[in-house]
């Protein structure tokens, strides 16, 4: 039985940070343990490739029917193996809005205000714009600005701007209000993914024990302390020793997960899986909050954004072999190029919708084929009302947990999402886009709300940001404290999305892996 200082359960943004700082020292022995593969290949690591990644990289997740969608099954993909869902995630580097960090220590997360996180999102990044008061030049996350983005990406910032809405270089920076191209987790062209960051650079030292193809059945817990994680690996099951502690960094449908498979949870819900319980704990597995999406769409004769067609066709062929040759051209785009953040509410403490602008036609979350050309625009809701839950489907790991979002419950939503939705086409209306002649592929009159509800319920989905499902707090509900340890259990950490109390601003995986650092520094400390 092999017996490690630590166990890191998770490869994904938070767990390859937490990993990398712990066992840079050379001395502290990790074992890292991933249920899916190393994503050391070029589909991976050619950022136009995204739509097209291997399904084994993706948990390919699904809901139940959400009643604030129609009934409709809403997808749920996940980063599986290395890198997690940095792997296969727009490369979108947005941390957030200063609001969102200071109303976690307004609810109890004393210590993770803006002015505590920002150093922490500092030292992780590489930014090829240099060091200043918001951003870190030296840290082993590359941030690079985009060098090919299409045409149509910047006119959507033009068009905003048009509508007196302000152009902003850096969401990041002092201020998020505005539009404008976002900066990507890319370095030389390929996608710079937290385990490129962090783990591949420590690969081969004798301290870090990189284990991929380990499914976590649950976790090993001895008078009321975590000492191993059992797995099952290549059709085997063992059992792995952690003499100091186990960080679990699966996610916020995994994590929850796997404390339930362990006996940590709603006692109840636990009980009817035939799980004994050692901890009832309520809030695993609820408070789940995730961004709902509306994604507008346009047809145009133009072929200058990317789409299915003969030219579009052959300009992504020499576009793979500039790339393959040279790390260059648009295949290394993101796909969802520029964007901004704005309030509709007028009561809105800061910016409640973040837009994404797709030089292409996206359907199904671009799983359906769409012929032609033309372009999208995500409108998201940044701070949902509505509370959602994960729950076991079964008292088997290798299952999918049961992931209800509760989409639109909360009537709020869809509110500000109307308003959104109403903006985007406002903006799409204005010149330089509106000179493309687009023709709206769901037209209905958008100025009648029932018309425009039901449009939204029949195509809405995530724009896949889930956390909240181990929240942390100062309050004894709360499944972890505000140091990131877990309540009424020794020895086990939770570091990733679903410690969130609240949902940030904007896209979660540089959040991630800023709670992957301050785990790493939290783990440290509490060992001496």
């Amino acid at each position: 039985m092999d017996t490690f200082d630590y166990i890191v359960i998770g490869g994904g943004s938070a767990g390859s940070a937490v990993t990398g700082r712990l066992a840079e020292d050379g001395t502290t022995s990790v074992c890292l343990l991933e249920a899916g593969g190393r994503n050391n290949n070029f589909l991976v690591k050619t950022p136009g490739f995204m739509p097209f990644l291997l399904k084994n990289a993706n948990y390919r997740y699904e809901t139940i029917p959400q009643k604030g969608l129609n009934g409709r099954i809403g997808y749920q993909p996940r980063g599986r193996g290395l890198g997690g869902s940095s792997a296969i995630n727009a490369m979108v580097y947005i941390r957030g809005n200063r609001f969102d960090y200071d109303n976690w220590a307004a609810l109890g997360c004393t210590g993770w205000g803006y002015d505590d996180v920002l150093p922490y999102f500092k030292r992780s990044e590489g930014n090829v714009r240099g060091d200043d008061d918001y951003h870190g030049a030296e840290g082993p996350l590359s941030v690079s600005d985009q060098k090919w983005p299409n045409p149509t990406s910047k006119a959507f910032v033009e068009s905003a701007a048009q509508l007196q809405l302000p152009r902003n270089a850096d969401f990041n920076g002092e201020r998020q209000e505005g539009f404008g191209l976002y900066q990507v987790t890319q370095k030389d062209g390929e996608r710079w993914s937290a385990a490129r960051a962090y783990v591949e650079p420590l690969r081969g030292k004798p301290n870090l024990d990189i284990r991929t193809g380990s499914m976590v059945e649950k976790l090993v817990i001895e008078e009321g302390r975590v000492t191993g994680v059992a797995i099952k690996r290549g059709g085997k099951r063992e059992v792995v020793k952690a003499r100091r502690g186990v960080i679990l960094s699966a996610g916020a449908f995994n994590s929850p997960q796997i404390l339930m498979l362990s006996g940590i949870g709603p006692g109840e819900h636990l009980q009817q899986n035939g799980i004994e319980v050692l901890l009832d704990k309520p809030a695993v597995g609820s408070d789940l909050q995730d961004h709902i999406d509306y994604v507008s769409g346009w047809a145009t004769q133009s072929t200058e954004p990317f789409g299915n067609s003969l030219a579009g066709t052959w300009r992504m062929i020499m576009a793979i072999i500039e790339h393959r040759r040279q790390r260059t051209g648009i295949m290394t785009t993101c796909f969802a190029e520029s964007g901004g953040f704005w309030k509709v509410m007028p009561d809105s403490p800061a910016p409640d919708v973040q837009w994404h602008f797709v030089p292409a036609v996206l359907e199904d979350h671009g799983r359906e084929k769409v012929n032609g050309h033309g372009f999208s625009l995500h409108a998201c809701v940044l701070r949902p009302e509505s509370r959602g839950t994960v729950r076991l489907n079964s008292p088997n790991a290798g299952d999918a947990p049961r992931i209800d979002p509760n989409f639109l419950d909360d009537e709020r939503d869809m509110a500000v999402m109307r308003a959104g939705v109403r903006l985007s086409h406002r903006i799409v209306d204005a010149p330089p886009l509106s000179d493309y002649q687009p023709v709206d592929r769901h037209p209905i009159d958008l100025n009648d709300d029932a018309q425009l509800d039901e449009l939204i319920r029949n195509r809405a989905d995530t724009v896949y940001h889930p956390v909240g499902t181990c929240r942390m707090g100062s309050d004894p509900e709360s499944v972890v404290d505000t140091t990131l340890k877990a309540h009424g259990i020794e020895g086990l950490w939770i570091a990733d999305a679903s410690i969130m109390p609240r949902l940030v601003s904007g896209n979660t995986n540089a959040p991630s892996i800023m709670i992957g650092e301050r785990c790493a520094d939290f783990v440290k400390a509490a060992s001496g």
